[in-house]
């Protein structure tokens, strides 16, 4: 550690004013900051928010996406070589090879465009470099279907990271949650490729791995064949498991039901958010149920982007609500609008990032009306008028 400080301090002085690179100097100071503990502290009007700071926060929200990533990656091999009929004729190694040289691009053209602008902005504005992209620079990947074209993606990033974070001022300013715009961006721009029905599975060989299949070949999702009232091919234990079509990052129950231990864990994430997403999808999912509809209530939480929206995405802090009470009122709203919209809409299966947009937009009103009747009550407690 020792050896990283004093490569940083010895190239402090080029990139200082009257430097030879003091044109970079957010760059800089972004390195030094994800490498090391801030050089600079703050001497007067300090308020402290939580113990950790964001860069940690956002480390230990990377760690918990790993389970579902890496799972992820497997299933893309998985799917490819089932749909082959070679499945048995593979092992583990080539199966998560072809995965993880599928998801790579994606991933690296998520960071590289998205880190790409915020560096950009910070040295246009002259401002610090936040660590906020490290976990959308993941999750944008895990919930888009693997078939999604590097283009498109790349537009996405660009779009939520300069129209829904840049512009209200960066980390910690965005109300909307960068990934679930990108999201929104690409179902509304290409519906066609985002319906949630139907996803792509397979293609030509990756650098020898794989099968020679017609390219665009798909299959449809077990939540897209409940939609049409068909029964899912797939068994139970393979959708909680996490082998069937889907977004990267959403097949497998397990993989994000472990995200939601170290999320918990270590503080990050809200248990009053997360259980009242599962409370409102369950309410109205039994609703819709005894009125005739024919998918089973607690066929919503393993299917689709459901359990990943509510672990990783409505418990975002900066997007989500403050107050306690909010959190539960946040969490019920953003679970029952998922399930209204998967049931009411036929036209689109998934509905849960676009619940939690809503869920964004509203939060800071519920908040709001939260803290006016705490006030109110403290008020009259003291006698106030």
């Amino acid at each position: 550690m020792s050896a990283i400080r004093n490569l940083f301090d010895k190239m402090r002085p080029s990139f200082e004013e009257g430097g030879k690179l003091h044109a970079f100097r957010s760059v800089f100071d972004g390195f030094e900051t994800f490498a090391l503990v801030p050089n600079d502290t703050s001497k007067s009007g300090v308020n402290i928010h939580d113990a950790i700071d964001s860069k940690r926060i956002m480390s230990m929200v990377v760690i918990a996406l790993m389970p579902a990533m890496l799972f992820g990656m497997y299933n893309i091999g998985y799917q490819n070589y089932l749909a082959a009929g070679t499945l048995a004729s593979v092992g583990f190694f080539e199966i998560f090879c072809y995965g993880f040289l599928a998801v790579l691009p994606k991933i690296l053209v998520s960071y590289i465009v998205g880190l790409g602008i915020e560096f950009a902005w910070a040295q246009w504005k002259g401002e610090e470099i936040q660590e906020g992209y490290l976990v959308s620079g993941i999750i944008i990947p895990l919930i888009v279907p693997i078939g999604c074209p590097l283009w498109m993606l790349a537009l996405a990033c660009a779009f939520s990271v300069i129209f829904c974070k840049e512009i209200f001022g960066g980390t910690g300013m965005n109300i909307f949650n960068p990934a679930v715009a990108a999201r929104m961006f690409l179902f509304f721009a290409y519906p066609s490729k985002m319906t949630g029905d139907q996803v792509w599975v397979a293609q030509d060989s990756i650098f020898g791995l794989g099968n020679n299949l017609p390219d665009g070949f798909t299959a449809a999702t077990p939540l897209g064949q409940m939609a049409q009232g068909i029964d899912p091919s797939s068994s139970i234990c393979d959708m909680i498991c996490g082998f069937i079509p889907g977004s990267i990052g959403e097949t497998s129950l397990i993989a994000i039901a472990i995200g939601a231990v170290i999320l918990l864990w270590a503080g990050i994430a809200s248990w009053r958010t997360m259980l009242s997403v599962f409370v409102g999808g369950a309410v109205l999912a039994l609703l819709f149920q005894h009125t005739g509809q024919s998918m089973i209530w607690w066929h919503h939480f393993i299917l689709g982007g459901f359990a990943f929206g509510a672990v990783f995405m409505a418990t975002d802090p900066v997007t989500s609500c403050r107050t306690a009470t909010g959190q539960y009122i946040y969490g019920f709203l953003i679970g029952a609008m998922a399930v209204i919209i998967r049931v009411m809409n036929a036209g689109y299966p998934e509905g849960m990032m676009l619940a939690i947009f809503f869920g964004n937009m509203c939060a800071p009103m519920i908040d709001h009306f939260i803290v006016e009747r705490n006030i109110s009550k403290r008020l009259k407690r003291g006698g106030t008028k």
